[in-house]
């Protein structure tokens, strides 16, 4: 495909067709700017790894695998469920915690496989 540039060097195919993803996309990113901030603590970042790998996890046992304490893990664990990305299930005194989809368990794995490709000869 030929590419047509101004005398500024700019290839205004490519900027529009960019433009256009990113205003079909508007919506999800900054819901993905979230998650990645998320993501950047180590405490949450586990804590997805843990349950995107275990079916459930209440509090505690949490708090034992991330060595923290029972109220640092609930604070981690209030912020990613009042963001959509784990729900909570009570079973008596205890809640145990779980990913709300697929999706996120199928992200944290690809950027597992991709960090692993990376790191490879």
């Amino acid at each position: 495909m030929a590419r047509h540039t101004t005398t500024a060097g700019v290839d205004a195919q490519a900027v529009a067709a960019a433009r256009k993803l990113l205003t079909k996309e508007r919506r999800a990113l900054p819901r993905m700017a979230d998650l990645y901030k998320l993501l950047a603590n180590p405490a949450r970042l586990k804590i997805l790894l843990v349950l995107s790998r275990t079916e459930q996890m209440c509090v505690s046992d949490l708090a034992a695998v991330l060595e923290l304490s029972i109220a640092a893990t609930s604070h981690q664990l209030k912020l990613l469920k009042d963001r959509g990305w784990l729900r909570g299930k009570g079973d008596g005194k205890l809640i145990y915690y779980s990913l709300a989809n697929e999706g996120l368990k199928d992200a944290l794995e690809g950027d597992l496989r991709l960090l692993s490709e990376a790191a490879s000869p």
